[in-house]
């Protein structure tokens, strides 16, 4: 079951040939097929988005995209941001109302979550974002800069994301600090004038785009979620992934 005519929701997988770890990453074969098809067919799964597309840079990328049957959508290489690129993309849906930004590097992800994110967010006309995080179970990701922290308003909304450690726990911990995951889900009004803002001193600060948000008082709805599944940063991981695959098929 597709939203509600009232909505229209796009799912975008924005999809870079660039990459200082894993040049070439979204076409490269896992299991016999590209990345971003893992991650397209699964997403295909979701019964909550009307359209889907690949957001692309890279003429093979789109070339390849076009072949194995998605949409693909040509982007600028000069974006500074995911952000960016999405705003560009959603250009080619008119209706769109909602946009939710999928990584392009996450095959294992759960079509059940991305439902919830795109629900969450309709279902609030007030909430200009959604988002996901899960709780940390590793006392060592505490303190890792490239973990993402997040903390909760008692409605569910996001008070702040940081790469340090909050909350500090002066006191024993009532729950479980949580980890940010890099799904989100926008409002496609609120996205257009996201673009447009300049960069905050949080985030710049902090080096994390969802702060510029925050600062300008839009309100971000955090789904949690015990479902963290496994990226591809490295070709290590990408094999580490193709296990996976062929033990579920």
């Amino acid at each position: 079951m597709a939203s509600a005519p009232s909505h229209h929701i796009i799912g975008l997988i924005p999809s870079r040939w660039g990459s200082s770890r894993f040049p070439g990453k979204p076409l490269h074969l896992i299991a016999g097929k590209p990345l971003v098809q893992h991650v397209w067919e699964r997403i295909s799964h979701c019964s909550r988005l009307d359209d889907i597309a690949i957001a692309t840079d890279d003429q093979r990328i789109f070339d390849t995209a076009i072949a194995f049957g998605a949409r693909a959508i040509m982007t600028s290489p000069d974006h500074p941001s995911g952000s960016d690129r999405l705003a560009e993309a959603v250009r080619s849906f008119p209706s769109a109302t909602h946009v939710v930004n999928i990584q392009g590097d996450e095959p294992l992800i759960d079509p059940a979550l991305i439902d919830n994110l795109a629900d969450a967010l309709v279902s609030d006309t007030a909430l200009s974002m959604a988002t996901v995080a899960c709780p940390i179970s590793q006392e060592e990701d505490l303190n890792n800069p490239n973990i993402v922290k997040v903390v909760l308003a008692g409605n569910g909304d996001a008070l702040y994301f940081s790469r340090s450690v909050i909350p500090y726990a002066r006191n024993p911990r009532l729950s479980p600090p949580l980890r940010h995951l890099g799904i989100y889900a926008y409002r496609r009004d609120f996205l257009e004038n996201y673009v447009r803002w300049n960069p905050t001193p949080l985030e710049q600060t902090e080096s994390l785009e969802q702060l510029r948000a925050l600062e300008n008082g839009a309100r971000i709805r955090v789904i949690l979620t015990d479902h963290v599944s496994v990226g591809v940063d490295t070709p290590e991981q990408a094999a580490q992934v193709e296990q996976i695959l062929l033990n579920i098929h």
